[in-house]
């Protein structure tokens, strides 16, 4: 199934694109008919770049953003938004003044925090939330908890993809949604139709990328 890759690109800019791998995915929480590689995304400076551009564009006018939370991997693009949310014009909202990008961390327990440094930057602060990818929505829902506990206040969330906008309650700011890739699937892991079917699991997503299973 990985020679069967293909790409997506976005609309308003070709340069920015999805690569998708068909297959039989496994992650913590759910199993998966497609790999969504994001890297590029990430990791390029020029398309995080672009990335951004798009991205800003929503909160460029009417909200006021005092720090940028990057969830899996997506500092480049959050350093990028950023920068794109201060540009000085007329309209724009966040001119002359500062954006912080911070990332939280894990604890013993897989619970998010904020280091008592990074604290600041959180509490009674307007938060822009973006994440890499947002299927099951766990990510997403132990991002807004925990910014919630510290106090921060979300005024826009973000995501390079978004699988079932409408599944969910907040507004969510998306490069790609299932629209996109109309195929895309996900299921509980009791209930994977390929597992019924007799399928074996061909990789595992991890946090970077996915391991093969032999």
């Amino acid at each position: 199934m990985f020679n069967q890759s293909f790409t997506v690109s976005y609309p308003k800019n070709p340069a920015i694109n999805l690569k998708v791998v068909p297959g039989h995915f496994t992650t913590n929480h759910f199993h998966t008919n497609s790999y969504l590689d994001l890297d590029n995304l990430k990791s390029s400076a020029t398309i995080a770049r672009s990335v951004a551009v798009e991205l800003a564009a929503p909160y460029l006018t009417d909200t006021p953003a005092d720090t940028i939370v990057c969830m899996e991997g997506t500092e480049v693009v959050g350093a990028y938004l950023a920068q794109e949310l201060m540009k000085k014009g007329i309209a724009y909202i966040n001119q002359v003044k500062d954006i912080y990008v911070v990332t939280p961390a894990s604890n013993v327990h897989r619970k998010l925090i904020f280091h008592s440094n990074t604290q600041e930057l959180i509490v009674n602060r307007n938060i822009i939330l973006l994440v890499s990818s947002i299927s099951s929505g766990i990510t997403l829902y132990g991002a807004l908890d925990c910014l919630s506990y510290y106090g921060g206040r979300i005024v826009g969330i973000s995501a390079l993809f978004n699988a079932f906008p409408e599944r969910h309650k907040h507004k969510i700011h998306s490069l790609f949604t299932n629209v996109n890739i109309p195929d895309y699937q996900i299921f509980s892991p009791s209930e994977c139709p390929m597992c019924k079917a007799g399928y074996k699991l061909d990789a595992i997503i991890v946090h970077d990328g996915y391991i093969k299973i032999q």
